[in-house]
């Protein structure tokens, strides 16, 4: 009987399979690193041919130690960062690098080489430019597009095929090219509630208006929990299944993981609008959705039906959250590489130090977060962070006291992600933590306490493979929509309430955070 599902996790640098059974709990998983080049400052590359590989070897490795049958999965589903894959004609790999690599053929989301090409497409002032906050981010694919036939001219008139991650590997696991509507909407500027979705005007005024019939761009999309077709027959061979085995339309892993995370309110839309998804690792995304469209300035979307059916979902988040303590560790004298056990011991001291000194701990260091610019709200790419309040202080307790302002301007950063929501009608009041940040007790306290939102921690850290669990279950029928299969397979959380003790200076850096922010730009306009 196939009452089994494998999800599909391909993040920025590992690829991570788990298998699990029809009531959520995951038997097995198994993980296996992926190749990045970084050639040149803001350029970032991946080789699809060997994501396709860890993708394979994790899968294998993980039916390995679950020990069911392959003849037990009814379903695959795929989960990826929103990186662009390029082929050519045959679907060959051609190169998107500088450096000439034919390897290198995917740009991944976090290169920032489009930058020019973004703030043109803002320019325009499309009205596609209402579904992604009014402003485009060098993170989606549009601007990337834009960069390759400028500035690689001969890949692009090579290119035959162009892919989001996540249906390059329903493209190689099928054969078939139909695009989910996950990713066509969140990353392509793709109408999911218009009857024509591509906008062609819009892709005339970005010297685009050949992108369709180049990348193999069907007028159709599929539905997050609809079935892309079954395994060919190589696929099967290379992930150790069998060609009975369906492939889920693919999803964004970050939504995904706000499937995974909100499942529990899929039929439940009044409950679910009160509900906000923080996807919290390398980046953060924040995920809310609303029965009605509720347009904004600075944050992606609003989405029609990127994952639930007649739902819309607006993102906003960090480009650099996780990535930032490795950065704050990495570049301080008393840091070094930041491993888990640096961060642990660092954590740990932070802890002692709070309870000698209390809230006048590193009190007079402000951060603003934006190393790698600001996604919400203020959509600038282009922004830097900022540290105020710096000593010579080269010790290890100083490492900690800037590790612990940091991490309370990244929960301030979500807390002004939240404000702003708020301004444009969404509701949330509860968070659903997952991801890497909820081994870390520091931000854990942080996202409840500055925030004043109550926090929830699922009771199986996977929300990104159990959000793509949940999609597989659905699209062989194991379950019958994405309600029952959120009813059925969602594991609960625990909660953790705010300390309202600390309102008062949470409050108060939160002022300073946002004069700070007045203060840059200021500075930045004088001549």
């Amino acid at each position: 009987m196939r009452d089994h599902v494998i999800a599909v996790d391909v993040g920025t640098g590992s690829a991570r399979a788990g298998v699990f059974d029809a009531h959520g709990h995951l038997l097995a998983k198994a993980e296996h690193s992926i190749i990045m080049n970084r050639p040149r400052e803001n350029h970032a590359e991946h080789d699809s041919e060997d994501i396709w590989a860890a993708v394979c070897i994790a899968v294998r490795a993980a039916m390995g130690q679950s020990g069911i049958a392959a003849a037990a999965v009814g379903a695959i589903g795929f989960d990826a960062t929103c990186s662009l894959v390029v082929r050519d004609t045959e679907g060959r790999q051609i190169s998107v690098s500088t450096g000439g690599e034919t390897r290198f053929d995917t740009i991944v989301w976090l290169d920032h080489r489009a930058l020019k090409e973004a703030d043109f497409c803002t320019a325009t002032k499309h009205e596609v430019l209402e579904h992604s906050g009014n402003v485009m981010s060098p993170e989606m694919e549009m601007p990337k597009l834009m960069w390759l036939k400028k500035k690689l001219p001969a890949t692009w008139e090579k290119a035959g095929y162009f892919f989001d991650l996540a249906d390059f590997l329903t493209w190689k696991a099928t054969g078939s090219l139909a695009r989910s509507r996950c990713t066509l909407t969140a990353k392509w500027n793709y109408l999911a509630h218009r009857e024509q979705g591509w906008q062609q005007d819009f892709l005339q005024q970005i010297d685009l208006e050949d992108l369709r019939a180049r990348g193999h761009l069907p007028d159709e999309t599929v539905a997050v929990g609809e079935s892309i077709g079954k395994l060919s027959p190589q696929a099967a061979e290379a992930l150790g299944l069998t060609t009975d085995c369906c492939v889920a339309a693919g999803m964004i892993d970050a939504y995904a993981g706000a499937l995974g995370a909100l499942s529990g309110y899929a039929g439940d839309p009044a409950g679910l609008e009160q509900q906000l998804a923080l996807i919290a690792g390398t980046s953060s995304c924040v995920v809310a959705f609303s029965r009605e469209r509720k347009p904004s300035q600075g944050m992606w979307g609003p989405y029609y039906e990127a994952v639930f059916p007649q739902s819309w979902l607006v993102e906003a988040g960090q480009s650099a959250a996780g990535a930032l303590l490795d950065h704050i560790v990495r570049m301080h004298a008393a840091g070094g590489e930041p491993t888990a056990v640096l961060h642990q011991r660092i954590v740990a001291r932070i802890a002692e130090l709070r309870a000698e000194e209390g809230a006048a701990l590193g009190a007079r260091i402000l951060v603003l977060p934006d190393f790698h610019g600001n996604r919400s709200p203020l959509a600038d790419p282009h922004a830097v962070g900022v540290v105020s309040g710096l000593t010579l202080d080269t010790s290890f307790d100083g490492l900690c006291a800037l590790y612990w302002r940091t991490a309370v301007g990244i929960a301030l950063g979500i807390r002004h992600i939240l404000e702003t929501m708020k301004d444009y009608g969404y509701v949330p009041d509860t968070l659903h933590v997952a991801g890497g940040h909820v081994k870390n007790p520091v931000l854990m306290e942080l996202y409840a306490d500055v925030t004043g939102c109550k926090v929830i921690v699922p009771e199986m850290n996977e929300a990104v493979l159990l959000g793509t669990a949940i999609a597989a279950s659905v699209s062989c029928g194991l379950q019958r929509d994405l309600a029952t299969a959120g009813r059925a397979m969602y594991p609960g959380g625990a909660e953790r309430l705010p300390d309202r003790n600390k309102q008062a200076i949470y409050d108060r850096d939160y002022r300073r955070f946002l004069a700070m922010y007045r203060h840059r730009a200021e500075l930045e306009a004088m001549d």
